[in-house]
C-alpha cells in the first residue's frame, strides 16, 4: 500500500491514493536477456484469448456475501465492515492444574483474518505468579479466520498452582488486522471459581489449489515486454507514467529500449533462473514531467494484456525477493475499469528501516471509486513467526490471491496467510509486478533485484 499521487490524464485527473508503482504507453520495445534480444510481437498481430474479455465489471450478482456480513451494504466496493476489536480476558485455574486457558474475544465477527500475538508476565497481586514457578512463559499467535467463532483461548503451562496466585496475559502490540481492546487480563488459581474452558473451534487454514482454467504462463516464450504492452506483451509503464512523486518514490521506471542511449544497466533479463527484474542507482539524472530521478526502478503492467485479466480466478508469482534498503518490490492487481479497487498480493516496504525482507510480507485491499479510495484494509505480518515461513530472499517462493465471490484468501507456498470477504462484486483485474525505488542512499547494499521465476494466471 504506497501513497500515489496521480498526475493529471485524460479521464483522469489528480488524486492521491495507495497503491504501487507508475507507468503509460507507446509500442514496439525491445528487451535484451541473456545475449538474445526478445522483441514484443506489434499490436497488429496479437490476438485474443478464447472468450470474451470485457474491462466492465461484470453482473454485481456475482458477489456471494457471507452470513456474518448478509445485511452490509458495500456500495459496489467503496465500503467495508468496520475492523473487530480484540480483547484478553480473565481467566481462572484450579489447584494441581497443568494448564491455564485464557480467552481472547472478538467483539463481532471480522470480515478479514485477525491475528493477535500474546504474552505474559508476572502478576501483581497478594500472592504473585513468577514465571518458572508458577507458570511458564509465552509468546503465542491466535488467529481468528472470518466465518471462526469470537473467542478463542491461548494455553499457558501451570508449574505450581497455588491458591490466589496470579500472572497476566497480555497483547505484544495490537493485533494485526484488528483494533485493540482490553490489552491485558489476570490469570488466577482459585479454587472457588470454575475454571475457564479450551475453546479452539475453527477452521483449518486452507491448502492453495487453482480452481480456475490455466490461462496464461509464464515462459521464454511468453515473457515479453514493450513501453505500451498489448496481447503479447507487459509494459514497461503504467497508464498514469513512468514516475511517482506521490509516492516520494525517487527511481524512474525504466525500458532498455526506450532508454537504450542513457547508459543504463539493463533493467530486464531473463535468465536460467527467471526474470530479473534490475533497479540501479543512474550514472546521471533522468528527467521525467520535468523532475530528474537518480535511481532506475522496474515495473511490468498488464493492462494493455487481456490474456492477464480475469475475473474470478488466481494469480501464483513465484520470486526470490531483494535485500537492499530503499527497494520497493510488489505484486499486485488493479481493477480494469480504473482504480481504485486494488489489491496487493505482496509488498515489501524495504525503505523502511524496520523491514525484514526474509519475514515480513504486506497484503491490502484498497476500494473506492472515481479514482479516490474510500477504504483500505489488510496487514503487514511476520510470516516466519506465525506460519513458519521465511527466508524469501535467499530462495524462491510463491506468493498467490484466490479471488472468488465470497473471499479474496492470499496463500505463501501453498498455505493460507491471509483472507478477507470480497467486496468488490465483479470487476475484472490486470496485474502489476514492480521494484520501486525510495532513497536517496548510494543503493549499493545487498541486491536490488527481484527474480521471478514463475507468474500463472488462472481464471474461473
Amino acid at each position: 500500500m504506497r501513497i500515489l499521487c496521480i498526475r493529471a490524464l485524460a479521464g483522469f485527473g489528480l488524486a492521491c491514493a495507495l497503491v504501487a508503482c507508475s507507468g503509460a504507453t507507446d509500442p514496439g520495445s525491445t528487451a535484451e536477456t541473456e545475449g538474445k534480444v526478445v522483441v514484443a510481437a506489434p499490436p497488429e498481430t496479437s490476438t485474443a484469448v478464447a472468450g470474451p474479455l470485457s474491462a466492465q465489471p461484470l453482473a454485481a450478482s456475482t458477489l456471494a456475501v457471507p452470513p456474518d456480513f448478509a445485511d452490509f451494504d458495500f456500495a459496489n466496493g467503496t465500503k467495508y465492515p468496520e475492523q473487530a476489536t480484540a480483547s484478553v480476558g480473565p481467566a481462572f485455574y484450579l489447584p494441581g492444574s497443568t494448564v491455564a486457558y485464557v480467552p481472547i474475544s472478538l467483539d463481532r465477527p471480522t470480515p478479514n483474518t485477525v491475528i493477535a500475538r500474546v504474552t505474559t508476565e508476572d502478576g501483581t497481586g497478594l500472592v504473585r505468579g513468577v514465571a518458572g514457578v508458577n507458570y511458564q512463559s509465552i509468546y503465542k499467535s491466535v488467529i481468528f479466520r472470518p466465518g471462526d467463532p469470537l473467542t478463542k483461548t491461548v494455553e499457558v503451562p501451570i508449574l505450581l498452582g497455588i491458591p490466589q496466585a496470579d500472572f497476566i496475559v497480555r497483547f505484544v502490540e495490537a493485533p494485526w488486522g484488528g483494533l485493540m481492546g482490553t490489552d491485558r487480563a489476570v490469570v488466577q488459581c482459585d479454587f472457588l471459581q470454575p475454571p475457564t474452558e479450551e475453546q479452539v473451534e475453527g477452521r483449518a487454514p486452507r491448502t492453495f489449489a487453482p480452481s480456475g482454467t490455466l490461462q496464461w504462463k509464464m515462459s521464454r516464450e511468453t515473457m515479453k515486454w514493450s513501453d505500451a504492452g498489448h496481447d503479447k506483451a507487459w509494459s514497461t509503464k503504467l497508464p498514469n507514467g513512468r514516475s511517482q512523486p506521490g509516492n516520494q518514490e525517487t527511481g524512474i521506471y525504466l525500458d532498455g529500449w526506450v532508454y537504450r542511449d542513457y547508459g543504463i544497466e539493463a533493467p530486464l533479463r531473463y535468465t536460467d533462473n527467471g526474470l530479473v527484474m534490475h533497479t540501479q542507482k543512474l550514472k546521471e539524472p533522468i528527467f521525467w514531467d520535468g523532475v530528474g530521478y537518480n535511481y532506475g526502478a522496474i515495473a511490468l503492467s498488464g493492462h494493455n494484456t487481456r490474456p492477464l485479466q480475469i475475473g474470478f480466478g488466481q494469480y501464483e508469482f513465484t520470486a526470490q525477493m531483494p535485500t537492499r534498503r530503499g527497494s520497493w518490490p510488489a505484486f499486485w492487481l488493479i481493477s480494469t475499469a480504473g482504480w481504485p479497487p486494488e489489491i496487493d498480493i505482496y509488498e515489501g516496504f524495504g525503505f523502511e528501516s524496520w523491514w525484514n525482507f526474509d519475514r515480513h510480507t504486506a497484503n491490502t485491499l484498497h476500494g473506492g471509486a472515481n479514482i479516490m479510495r474510500t477504504f483500505q484494509r489488510g496487514t503487514f505480518m511476520d510470516t516466519q513467526e506465525i506460519y513458519g515461513i521465511g527466508g524469501f530472499t535467499t530462495d524462491f517462493h510463491v506468493f498467490a490471491v484466490d479471488i472468488q465471490p465470497d473471499y479474496i484468501t492470499w496463500f505463501i507456498d501453498g498455505q493460507e496467510t491471509y483472507q478477507a470477504v470480497n467486496p468488490f462484486a465483479g470487476f475484472r483485474w490486470y496485474p502489476i509486478m514492480n521494484v520501486a525505488v525510495k532513497t536517496f542512499s548510494d543503493y549499493t547494499d545487498g541486491s536490488g533485484d527481484m527474480i521471478v521465476k514463475d507468474v500463472k494466471v488462472y481464471s474461473n
